[in-house]
């Protein structure tokens, strides 16, 4: 279980460093840490609790993207072992285009920056990236057995 849940663990921090290199280096990169601040600030605010600010929320929302996205990506150790990577390949598509198109409809709005289909492509593509690299982490700890 330990080798499922940190190929999960890679994927997410996979993931984490494209979008937070990404951030800071290409214009209208997609930013799914200010929708992750905003999912934590707005149920807190609705039932009537201050939300943390500045780099606290940010942490917060740091910290659940990372344990979300890892037992997520954990998923690509249920099944055939052949189908690891197709599996990574899944799991990251249909999470990129969960993150490109939910947020609006959650009531978290739209990304920062958003410039339509690029923005969306980029997301998925990264999120894509997550998954193989969970798979791919999968399969070289299984090796090692």
């Amino acid at each position: 279980m330990l080798k499922e849940l940190g190929s999960g663990l890679v994927g997410a921090l996979a993931l984490t460093a494209v979008h937070e290199t990404a951030k800071r280096t290409i214009p209208h990169a997609p930013r799914m840490d200010v929708i992750g601040r905003r999912g934590i600030a707005k149920p807190l605010y609705a039932m009537g609790v201050e939300p943390p600010h500045g780099d606290k929320l940010q942490a917060a929302a740091l910290t659940g993207d990372i344990l979300s996205n890892s037992l997520f990506y954990s998923l690509v150790a249920l099944g055939d072992e052949r189908n690891v990577v197709k599996r990574g390949l899944i799991l990251g598509l249909l999470a990129g285009l969960g993150a490109a198109l939910l947020p609006p409809v959650m009531g978290l709005g739209r990304q920062p920056g958003h410039r339509g289909l690029p923005t969306h492509l980029m997301t998925i593509a990264w999120y894509t990236i997550g998954g193989l690299v969970a798979a791919a982490t999968l399969k070289a700890l299984r090796r090692v057995d």
